[in-house]
């Protein structure tokens, strides 16, 4: 377990490096706000456009793995959303809560942590996860509140997710990398030299942009953050292993990277959702805080743990 915790640490090293730049003002909210979409759009979407071209569709989607993953993500949701409806919140903030209780950072300290801890077979696994986070929960949040606002379902909000996703340059990368893998064009040495060079930039820059980003966010109604990071820390990894190991057995490796990945901490993401849609942002700020903070534990525990279950 320490051997695991030594491998960790060197990544919530990085994030605690761009946390004390961010907390010192050395690297300001504007500077964090252009890394971020440096690593996003670019050196992320290479990343992942690069792993995505050296794999098949056939060896990425396994409909038993989407299962168990979307059966034990569901549960902490609904938990999380009955919480927060038994407290009289509206349907927007039961959704942005439910949202901060299944959905971890898969693109950013998943993807690059996973693959070099758990070895490159594990990108295909992840990459699922976060298509499904992406493709399913990202969609019913937006749903949710739109529709909540509207009254009703509407044109205008099928519209505004589709869009959404269509613009997302993670689900853009993959589906684009497994395209080129499909239709089997060649990866040249200069391009694949390019996607090396540029995708090497994400997993530095994607753990920096996270610790700056937690500079400017505050540990604010802690009892709920608290609540939020147990959901997402404890309850869906100990959720999705039931779901994977026991109701609908995945074999053991990609379910061993799919516990891991739901025990990644709240993803930021949602804290730019919250604000786009004026919903709880600070309550999302402080889950965000806690939920990444504690991770440094609770991440090495579950990894120790799942590696038990593939060896």
């Amino acid at each position: 377990m320490l051997n695991i915790f030594l491998q960790t640490l060197p990544f919530f090293a990085i994030i605690g490096l761009g946390y004390g730049a961010g907390r010192t003002g050395f690297f300001t909210e504007d500077a964090t706000a252009w890394l971020t979409k440096f690593v996003f759009y670019f050196a992320l979407s290479a990343m992942l456009f690069r792993f995505a071209a050296n794999l098949s569709l056939a060896e990425v989607f396994d409909l038993r793995f989407v299962m168990a993953y979307l059966w034990g993500t569901a549960v902490v949701y609904c938990l999380a959303s009955i919480v927060a409806f038994a407290r009289r919140l509206s349907v927007e903030e039961a959704a942005i809560e439910a949202q901060c209780a299944v959905i971890g950072n898969v693109g950013f300290l998943g993807v690059p942590m996973l693959t070099l801890l758990m070895g490159p077979e594990a990108i295909g696994p992840v990459m699922l996860v976060l298509a499904v986070d992406l493709i399913v929960f990202g969609s019913l949040v937006v749903i949710l509140i739109t529709g909540a606002r509207d009254g009703r379902m509407s044109v205008r909000i099928l519209r505004t997710v589709g869009l959404g996703l269509l613009k997302n340059p993670m689900i853009v990368s993959i589906v684009l990398g497994l395209a080129w893998s499909g239709l089997r064009l060649p990866i040249g040495e200069v391009f694949n030299a390019f996607l090396s060079l540029l995708g090497g930039a994400a997993t530095p820059g994607a753990l920096f942009a996270i610790g700056a980003s937690l500079a400017s966010k505050s540990a604010e109604r802690p009892i709920v953050a608290g609540w939020l990071s147990l959901c997402k820390l404890v309850l869906h990894p100990a959720a999705v292993a039931l779901s994977a190991l026991v109701l609908f057995p995945v074999a053991p490796y990609p379910a061993a990277v799919m516990i891991a990945a739901a025990a990644l901490p709240v993803a930021g993401n949602i804290y730019m959702l919250a604000q786009h849609y004026g919903v709880a942002p600070q309550r999302v700020s402080a889950a965000i805080f806690i939920s990444t903070a504690v991770a440094v534990l609770s991440v090495s525990l579950v990894i120790g743990w799942v590696a038990g279950i593939y060896r």
